[in-house]
């Protein structure tokens, strides 16, 4: 079975999650992606109702599964930032189910007593993946 990936982040870091998940797949890795789940739903940059119309949505209930799916049924979650309180919400499920939480760390990003989530923090994205391919690789040889 894939090691599976979930990415939490900011719609404000698409291109982040985009590039990320490419890579993680040319590791052979199932990449569970909100920007791929909600590409073509208006929630990203051009909303057609406000947020607070759309929240209510049948869009909105499939994106909210979809997202605490992802972080708490997968073997990694990888935390891009900044990020807003929704990725953290998503950190805080997944750590509460036991999975294994990576935070790619921004520069001056204010996070607090909760950082402690992590079950590793980086500051750089290429020793990030050094790492995942090590988990992969752990993965798959059990």
């Amino acid at each position: 079975m894939a090691f599976t990936v979930y990415i939490a982040s900011s719609w404000k870091n698409q291109h982040a999650v985009e590039m990320l998940t490419d890579k993680l797949r040319d590791l052979g890795c199932t990449v569970l992606s909100f920007v791929e789940n909600n590409h073509g739903e208006g929630h990203s940059a051009e909303k057609p109702v406000p947020f607070e119309e759309w929240v209510h949505t049948e869009q909105a209930e499939r994106s909210f599964v979809y997202d605490t799916k992802g972080a708490t049924t997968s073997d990694l979650v990888v935390y891009i930032g900044p990020s807003g309180t929704d990725a953290w919400a998503e950190c805080g499920a997944a750590w509460g189910r036991g999975v294994k939480i990576y935070g790619l760390w921004a520069k001056g990003e204010p996070s607090g007593l909760m950082r402690k989530m992590m079950t590793r923090w980086f500051s750089d994205f290429r020793y990030l993946l050094d790492h995942i391919k090590r988990a992969v690789k752990d993965h798959n040889a059990e």
